[in-house]
């Protein structure tokens, strides 16, 4: 080892010539990982820092669907410092008449005791007491968006489901808005007293009961939940405290930033490519060292030694400014970052993300050098003297299980970090696939170029071109390796982003309802079909009874140690009752008409599978604060990607018999149609929630839009690292290009046919890497628009024209400017110099 040493200190005062691809490509891919890792860390560490101020409070007690009875609100009392109650809802905000005055608002109605913890800050200034109002009037808080929309301003007179309210403020921020996830509109703030006893609060209407609380100092957390849900057992209540504040702000966190960090693994691996040319041809370069030192007496395994200690020296050289680089782009945009985000976060270096980044780097590295290498030391020094590299094609057997265990490792330490398991495999593997796509591609262009030389007869710029790509230096393979990966993962983004857009603009029209209506009082459901009737672009009219409720138990079990984190069971889930399915029945029977026994349960099939529900099980749902136990004795082929009415559970109506409850429908109308509508509607029945779906759908689309450009960036880092793989290619081959230029220049070839040449190769390969692309991207699409959003995909051609011009230009541009120098040397002194 102390000789290993020697040689590779020696050797690297050379410098790092020939070691820039392999250092560039390392840096770009880890330096994006470290990007994604520490602002996934400020983000995750916020949460956790400030979930009293992202929850309301220490703790939270939640009731769907009503408010705490006396001696519950007794209890939660009793085990705590202070109490807040608030009531959060969705209702219609309007300003008085016409259509454009009217909007959706998620209603929060908060006590006097509101926020206990953080702030809320309003435009102008002012203290919650303006909630009171003004002139007997109560007041309103309303988000900034919603203000514009409506063109509102302080002192504005405003109604609130049908209340009179006026607005006193805009939001600037409010502290627990995070920690309420998903809306879908914008928000403002009432006082509670001003809705008790109004049509908001109406028995069976929708709203969810939050009890905000904290505890005294030294609470332990964990035995304070155990305690509440032993106490609330089969009551409906929810528990939350400030460990996790905001659960479906942290899932979303994790799990977009698990898979950019897959993204960059992608990155990394055309890195690799890299890496393994850089190494293949500083091997070949020093085939004379080699050579010389086993004249020598050199062992395999000191030679060996020596130059993977050098290899390690750069290795952590690249890793480290690419921790270095990833660090400092995120502090350059922290402004950006901290802005974008709706709380505070504390940017600053975590030990965490950045070594998981040097981890991954450190991984990939010894994965791609380690194959080159080990066959150099094989090598006798009479066939290095001869200048012939070729050897065995397979390296020894250690090194191959060695490399075989550091990609299991590769595999095991991702799908750790990450936390899933199935979208790591599913990402590597669409890596793996597409680099084995990659070779099988370079492979067959290679075997296409050398049997169509002959029919270039004719043609010497393309017998020269398909040559110089068919022969035994070819770029082919490191092009179209490192330039199809980065534009594989483009393609897929671009077609998945582009099918659901598409899926969006061409099939909602057809299949999706205009509106969807909530908060129908009983007595109010026949005159609003009436009503509906008269106008005549209404085109259909669903209606159905609507609870909600809790699944906490399968078969006396907790629900969810049955049947896991399932969407279903995580929350309160809409319920209705029916005489008749609406759907159709794909296992056991309905119950009989004018059933008056035992409750009985119709699930939705698909979610009954995936939870664990066999027919004839038991399922408990909370509603209202009681606990019905129903038999599950059909299930029903549930499509929610209609966008119309769906219920994963049906109960029969004897079960629900007396339960406070309002209805649900849904408007089918052509979208001329919808402000006419609205107007109807909320002139006649002011106390309905009406959801407009195509503004719920514009919603998602720019989640979805944010999600694809994040990925997009990702991307792009892995475009750029295969980019300089590219370039790396080009200037490794420049000498050899050199050679062919005087060769051709000697037979009478010119320069614009000996470039005509070289840019014919250089389309050809950049072509071949894009139609690859294309058809990982196809197939990527195809596989996430259809099978896992469930709805047709469309091939979107004007992407994938962009991906094969991309590949084609970028090829060309690598190949080109490495071979003006060649082009402008004089044949003689290059034919000279290699004798």
């Amino acid at each position: 080892m102390k000789l290993a040493l020697i040689i590779a200190r020696r050797e690297l005062r050379a410098g790092l010539r020939g070691f820039w691809v392999m250092l560039l490509c390392l840096m770009l891919g880890v330096a994006a990982i470290a990007a994604v890792g520490l602002v996934r860390g400020a983000i995750t560490s916020a949460l956790g820092d400030q979930g009293a101020v992202l929850l309301g409070g220490d703790a939270q007690y939640e009731f769907t669907y009503r408010r705490a009875k006396p001696d519950e609100l007794k209890w939660i009392t009793d085990h705590a410092t202070a109490v807040s109650e608030v009531i959060d809802f969705r209702s219609m905000l309007s300003t008085g008449s016409g259509a454009a005055e009217r909007a959706l608002t998620q209603v929060k109605a908060v006590d006097g005791a509101y926020p206990l913890a953080g702030q809320l800050v309003l435009d102008p200034p002012l203290d919650k007491d303006a909630l009171k109002g003004e002139n007997g009037v109560p007041g309103i808080f309303l988000d900034p968006i919603l203000a514009d929309r409506l063109d509102l301003k302080p002192g504005d007179p405003v109604r609130l489901g049908g209340q009179d309210f006026v607005m006193m403020a805009r939001i600037v921020r409010e502290p627990d808005s995070t920690g309420t996830g998903f809306a879908l509109g914008p928000h403002s703030i009432v006082a509670l007293g001003a809705i008790e006893g109004t049509p908001l609060l109406a028995p069976g209407s929708l709203f969810e009961t939050e009890y905000r609380v904290t505890l005294p100092p030294g609470t332990d957390l964990a035995l304070a939940k155990r305690q509440a849900e032993s106490h609330f057992k089969d009551a409906g209540m929810r528990w939350s405290d400030r460990r996790r504040a905001a659960p479906g702000a942290q899932r979303f966190v994790d799990r977009l930033g698990s898979f950019l960090v897959l993204v960059g693994l992608a990155g990394l691996a055309v890195g690799g490519v890299g890496i393994s040319a850089t190494v293949s041809s500083w091997v070949e370069r020093k085939s004379g060292t080699i050579a010389t030192l086993r004249a020598l007496g050199a062992t395999g395994a000191t030679i060996r030694a020596a130059f993977l200690i050098q290899l390690i020296a750069l290795g952590v050289v690249g890793i480290a400014a690419g921790l270095f680089l990833g660090a400092g782009l995120v502090f350059a945009a922290s402004g950006m970052i901290e802005n974008a985000l709706p709380i505070p976060v504390d940017i600053r270096l975590q030990p965490g993300p950045l070594g998981e980044a040097a981890l991954y780097g450190a991984l990939i590295a010894a994965i791609f050098a380690l194959w080159p290498l080990s066959r150099m030391a094989a090598m006798r020094a009479a066939t290095l003297y001869r200048d012939t590299m070729n050897g065995r094609r397979l390296p020894p057997w250690p090194t191959m299980a060695l490399t075989g265990a550091l990609l299991v490792g590769l595999v095991v330490v991702s799908a750790w970090f990450s936390g899933l398991w199935g979208l790591t495999l599913a990402s590597l593997g669409g890596i793996a696939l597409a680099l084995a796509i990659l070779s099988i591609a370079a492979w067959a262009i290679r075997r296409g170029a050398r049997g169509a030389q002959h029919l270039a007869r004719g043609r010497p710029a393309l017998r020269a071109a398909l040559a110089a790509i068919g022969g035994p230096r070819s770029e082919a393979r490191s092009v179209i390796l490192s330039l199809g990966l980065g534009l594989s993962v483009l393609a897929a983004v671009g077609q998945v982003d582009a099918g659901l857009r598409g899926a969006i603009a061409n099939d909602l029209p057809k299949i999706a309802p205009a509106y969807f209506v909530l908060d129908i009082q009983p007595n109010q459901i026949d005159p609003f079909k009436a009503l509906l009737a008269k106008i005549p672009a209404v085109t259909k009219v669903e209606s159905v009874p609507m609870l909600r409720g809790v699944i906490t138990q399968i078969n006396g079990q907790d629900a969810r140690k049955v049947g896991g984190e399932h969407w279903v069971l995580r929350g309160d889930r809409g319920v209705t009752y029916a005489q008749e399915p609406r759907e159709k029945l794909t296992a056991g029977k309905w119950w009989p008409k004018g059933y008056d026994g035992p409750p009985l349960a119709s699930f939705s099939a698909k979610e009954a599978e995936e939870i664990g529900l066999k027919l004839g099980d038991n399922i408990t749902v909370n509603i209202l604060g009681r606990a019905i136990t129903a038999k599950v004795t059909s299930f029903r082929d549930v499509d929610f990607s209609t966008g119309g009415i769906g219920f994963v559970l049906t109960l029969d109506p004897a079960a629900l018999q007396g339960a406070p409850h309002t209805w649900l429908a849904t408007i089918y109308a052509p979208p001329q149609a919808e402000a006419q509508v609205m107007r109807e509607l909320a002139t006649a029945f002011p106390n309905i929630t009406a959801i407009r779906v195509r503004d719920a759908i514009a919603r998602v689309t720019d989640a979805l839009s944010a999600i694809a450009r994040a990925t997009s960036l990702a991307a792009s880092v892995t475009l750029l690292t295969g980019f300089v793989v590219l370039i790396g290619a080009a200037a490794a081959g420049e000498r050899a290009r050199a050679w062919e230029v005087a060769m051709l220049k000697t037979l009478g070839a010119t320069r614009a046919t000996i470039l005509f040449s070289f840019a014919l190769r250089s389309a050809l390969m950049g072509a071949a890497a894009g139609l690859v692309a294309i058809a990982f991207g196809g197939l990527a699409g195809w596989a996430v628009v259809d099978l896992v959003m469930g709805t047709t995909y469309h091939f979107a051609p004007i992407p994938a024209l962009i991906i094969v011009a991309g590949g084609v230009l970028a090829t060309l541009a690598a190949g080109l400017v490495f071979a003006l120098r060649p082009l402008a040397a004089r044949p003689a002194g290059v034919l000279r110099a290699s004798e």
